[in-house]
C-alpha cells in the first residue's frame, strides 16, 4: 500500500490510476476544508486539482524531485503574483494539496492520501477547538475615523482612548473625500463593549460629526484600509 506504483518507465495503467487516485483524494481533501475555510467555490476546486496537477508535474520530470520542485515552485510564483493576497487558510490549504501531490507524482499513493486527508482532518479538529483563540486577541476591533484635513488629529483622541479603550494602536492613515478629509485607522479593544455607543458620541465631539466606524479586526482588515 506505502510502496510506489511506479515501475521504471511510467505505464498508462499506473498513470491513470495515480490520477485517479489523486483526483479522487483531491476532492475529498477539498469538501472538508469546506466545512472550515472562508472561500469561494473556485478556491475548492482548484484545491481539489492541485495534487493531480502536482503529481503530473513529478511524474514526467522522472522523479527528478529538484526539476519537478522548481518548476512547480516558479508556476506557484507566478500563480501567486498574478492574484490577489489570500488568507491564511488558503495558503496553508494550497501547501499541504502541493505536498501530497509530490507524494503521488512519486507513485506512493498511500501517502500521499496519508498526507492529504490526515491533515485535512487534522486541521478541521484544530479549527474547531478554541485551542489558539485567546479571549483578548479576538475582541480586537477596527476603529476608523474620518476627519477635515485641518484637524490636527496627533492626540486629540487620546483622553476619549484612555477612558473607554484598554489598547489603541495606529495601523494606518489615508486620504479620502478628494484629499479634503483624512481616515485614521486603529486596533482598539473596548473596557466594557457595553460602552460602544458613548465611546462613539465622544469621537462624533471630536471629529465634527463626519463618518465613523467601529468593525470586527482580522489579519485581512488591514488590506482593507
Amino acid at each position: 500500500m506505502f510502496d510506489s506504483i511506479y515501475s521504471v518507465t511510467v505505464t498508462a495503467s499506473e498513470f491513470f490510476l495515480m490520477a485517479g487516485v489523486a483526483l479522487a483524494a483531491g476532492l475529498l481533501y477539498a469538501w472538508i476544508l469546506s466545512f472550515r475555510v472562508r472561500a469561494n467555490q473556485r478556491f475548492f476546486m482548484v484545491s481539489a486539482l492541485v495534487p493531480f496537477v502536482v503529481a503530473f508535474v513529478i511524474t514526467f520530470v522522472k522523479g527528478n524531485i529538484g526539476a519537478g520542485v522548481a518548476l512547480g515552485g516558479g508556476c506557484f510564483g507566478l500563480i501567486r503574483f498574478r492574484s490577489a493576497q489570500g488568507t491564511s487558510d488558503e495558503l496553508a490549504a494550497v501547501l499541504i494539496a502541493m505536498a501530497s501531490g509530490v507524494a503521488f507524482g512519486m507513485g506512493y499513493l498511500g501517502y500521499g492520501v496519508v498526507i492529504l486527508l490526515g491533515l485535512a482532518v487534522l486541521y478541521f479538529l484544530l479549527a474547531s477547538t478554541r485551542l489558539f483563540e485567546h479571549r483578548s486577541m479576538s475582541s480586537d476591533q477596527l476603529l476608523r475615523i474620518t476627519i477635515p484635513e485641518t484637524l490636527e488629529y496627533n492626540g486629540v483622541f487620546d483622553a476619549a482612548f484612555a477612558q473607554y479603550l484598554t489598547k489603541a494602536e495606529p495601523v494606518g492613515v489615508k486620504t479620502t473625500g478628494m484629499g479634503s478629509m483624512f481616515r485614521l485607522s486603529y486596533q482598539v479593544r473596548m473596557k466594557n463593549p457595553a460602552e460602544v455607543k458613548a465611546f462613539l458620541d465622544t469621537l462624533r465631539t471630536l471629529n465634527g460629526n463626519l463618518e465613523i466606524s467601529l468593525l470586527p479586526y482580522t489579519e485581512q482588515t488591514p488590506l482593507q484600509l
